[in-house]
């Protein structure tokens, strides 16, 4: 009798490893599948004159550019968080850098671009947008925040910027993602790794990095091992008190301290 016991519960726990073991590959097969859904949450674009959008010649799909023309050899490129209209920027940046022409990228998905996005897909988007840029405007500041940052510092890492500001930047998303799904190979299910630490160490320009005090999405050590691979000298990280990952742009200090990089 004792044997026949023990033999259901051997077969017990047997079916409920089995049953564990199928439910965690499923849970990983959907974090695979999804993904980019838990990465990129696309936001429609306030400002609709016509006069404010350029279309970047691209050949899988219609990718739009919210503007402020200026003459002169001065531009600003701003590539924004994940779940960022970029379009709201444009009044205070046009406003605060009046002598830059201002060009604010919608990724793929977001603001009336068509196509989805993708870590790839963006990169390829960004450096249209610069060799465009770059034809009339010689001097291009480069500005991203949040995961924009590791489309903006990987851009200046492969083309001739004058000037590279991270916004609550990190130094993966890869780190993030493990730190967030620790139970789950990370490393080797996540496609789009934003790899910031990889590039920086390329970076030639004078760069600024801005972290908030409080933020509650990228931890202060993520940007802060960002920073040591940066060149001595190249970079400085500057934090704004009192701020959160979402309200780092309210502070006053937030315009000065792209003003004083610029």
């Amino acid at each position: 009798m004792q044997s026949t016991k023990l033999s259901r519960m051997s077969r017990t726990l047997m079916s409920l490893f089995a049953f564990i073991a199928v439910a965690y590959l499923v849970l990983c097969a959907a974090l695979f599948v999804f993904q980019r859904a838990l990465i990129y949450y696309p936001q429609p674009r306030a400002i609709d004159a016509p006069e404010t959008l350029l279309t970047l010649h691209v050949a899988d799909a219609q990718v739009l550019v919210t503007v402020r023309p200026h003459d002169g050899p001065k531009a600003l490129i701003y590539f924004g968080g994940n779940a960022e209209d970029v379009s709201r920027s444009l009044p205070e940046f046009s406003q605060a850098f009046a002598d830059h022409a201002i060009y604010l990228l919608h990724y793929r998905g977001y603001g009336g671009s068509s196509g989805s996005p993708s870590e790839e897909a963006i990169q390829r988007d960004a450096m249209t947008l610069f060799d465009s840029v770059y034809n009339t405007h010689p001097t291009i500041a480069v500005v991203g925040r949040s995961l924009g940052s590791g489309v903006a510092v990987r851009l200046a890492s492969q083309r001739p910027a004058s000037r590279l500001i991270l916004i609550t930047p990190y130094n993966s998303l890869e780190d993030l993602a493990v730190r967030q799904f620790g139970w789950f190979p990370v490393k080797w299910l996540l496609q789009d790794k934003f790899e910031s630490w990889k590039y920086a160490a390329h970076i030639t320009v004078p760069t600024l990095l801005i972290a908030a005090e409080h933020d509650e999405v990228i931890p202060r050590s993520s940007t802060e091992q960002l920073y040591t691979h940066f060149a001595k000298g190249v970079a400085t990280l500057q934090v704004i008190p009192g701020t959160g990952h979402n309200s780092i742009s309210e502070s006053p200090q937030y315009l000065k301290l792209l003003g004083a990089a610029l």
